[in-house]
């Protein structure tokens, strides 16, 4: 029968290098944030609002009828 603790001990050893999420987990946590961070930004400039630029004739009307 072969020697099984030297063979367990061996790859337990190696195991414990690479041990845990780390890489991935940090990668995956920084993705989140950039993504985080970009989906807020697309969304709220929509909300955004120019009125100078567009508006030239005056009116306080939003809907563009001057006669409602």
């Amino acid at each position: 029968m072969p020697d099984t603790i030297d063979a367990t001990a061996a790859l337990l050893a190696g195991r414990r290098a690479s041990e845990g999420p780390g890489d991935t987990l940090r990668i995956v946590l920084l993705g989140s944030i950039v993504g985080v961070a970009l989906l807020a930004w697309f969304l709220l400039r929509g909300y955004r609002t120019d009125d100078t630029a567009t508006r030239t004739d005056g009116d306080a009307n939003t809907d563009g009828d001057a006669n409602a």
